[in-house]
């Protein structure tokens, strides 16, 4: 696809519509940094701080989904309707600024890091990422968005690192992109942005990606989307309600309660999964869930056979991250239920800014010990950054 940089942008505003409703506003993508207001005060403001839910679009994925709306798929009715709807919307209030600010992963990057005192970040592609195309399609799109990150990457290697796109719709064919893109291109593991057409990581289909996974020791994060075509239609009633506000977090913590239950983690034990949001509200749910789940079993028994609670999987395979979520009293849950060592720092952006979840996690009634492990010490370990 040849198109200059003008070009790139016009096609870009599909991929501006994965902001949210936040485009909207040119501060909510930067303006409030450069504004010169206020930086985020602390009793230990030396914090190495590293976001590892941060993402980008390219030019191609762009088009793609400008193109696939444009042709109103009805396999897929969350990203239809939802990003459907915003991308008119955005059509009538174009702000160059923030598509190339979801476009960019150089210097305008930088520069907002370096205002509001970010040393690093873990990119991913925007949500749904490449998981609403056909295998191929998916693929292709897969492997040269992770081209365009690792030339990134390789610019920058003390500012940013990459998290592999893969294409689920091809388990076999995704599964080789991934040992591609963390042995040939350096990424750190990969992100699933939930369902694939509906169907999620618990079915065997898809097991060998997570194969994959844990033989090369790297995390898989599942970012959210709009909820599976199955369960989508009652949140539509009230535009948004689908998305961040609410079908985000439920679409992706059924996701990972699917995963304990089917059993996933018997067969991978030592699989890492990572996901957003302050824990998508499982740390809230863990002990009823545990209770419920025993009841359910004593009547009918599971497939496959479970020999710990879901909590306990829950506290072994997965990390949370605080991305989209600066408040004191949900962050001080997540830390007493999941602990120190399994909670990493996150913005969101561009989709947030960083100067709120730096002033909640400077202002967090936990000691600076567990606020380095939380800015950067999990990341680093982790991800082996």
């Amino acid at each position: 696809m040849s198109m200059n940089r003008r070009s790139m942008l016009k096609a870009a505003l599909a991929g501006s519509a994965m902001l949210g409703t936040s485009a909207l506003n040119a501060n909510s993508l930067g303006a409030k940094h450069a504004s010169g207001s206020a930086k985020p005060g602390s009793s230990n403001t030396n914090f190495k701080r590293i976001t590892v839910e941060e993402f980008f679009m390219t030019p191609e994925l762009a088009y793609a989904q400008q193109k696939l709306l444009s042709t109103n798929p009805q396999d897929e009715p969350g990203f239809t309707k939802f990003w459907g709807t915003l991308m008119k919307e955005l059509a009538n209030n174009v702000n160059t600024g923030a598509i190339e600010r979801i476009m960019d992963i150089g210097e305008l990057r930088i520069a907002a890091m370096d205002r509001s005192g970010i040393d690093m970040q873990l990119l991913s592609v925007a949500s749904p990422g490449v998981q609403v195309y056909d295998a191929k399609q998916g693929g292709a799109l897969a492997q040269s968005i992770n081209e365009r990150l690792y030339s990134a990457v390789q610019k920058n290697p003390d500012r940013f690192a990459g998290l592999a796109t893969i294409a689920p719709q091809d388990p076999n064919a995704a599964a080789r992109e991934l040992d591609r893109a963390v042995n040939q291109l350096g990424m750190k593991g990969a992100l699933v942005n939930s369902h694939t057409k509906g169907e999620y990581l618990d079915e065997e289909k898809f097991w060998p990606i997570l194969a994959k996974a844990q033989e090369l020791d790297v995390p898989i994060y599942i970012h959210p989307r709009t909820p599976a075509p199955d369960m989508v239609k009652p949140f539509q009633k009230y535009y948004g309600l689908e998305a961040a506000a609410f079908g985000f977090p439920m679409d992706t913590s059924l996701h990972v309660l699917r995963m304990i239950l089917g059993g996933v983690f018997e067969e991978f034990p030592r699989l890492k999964i990572v996901i957003g949001h302050m824990g998508e509200g499982i740390p809230f749910w863990l002990p009823r869930i545990d209770h419920k789940m025993e009841l359910f079993h004593g009547i009918e028994a599971p497939a496959r056979k479970l020999n710990k609670l879901p909590s306990e999987y829950f506290h072994d395979n997965f990390w949370i991250t605080t991305s989209g979520m600066n408040y004191e009293d949900p962050f001080m849950l997540a830390h007493k239920v999941m602990g120190p060592d399994k909670i990493l720092f996150a913005v969101d952006y561009p989709a947030e800014e960083a100067e709120e979840p730096i002033r909640m996690m400077n202002a967090a009634a936990i000691s600076d010990e567990d606020k380095h492990k939380i800015y950067h010490g999990n990341a680093e370990k982790l991800f082996r950054l």
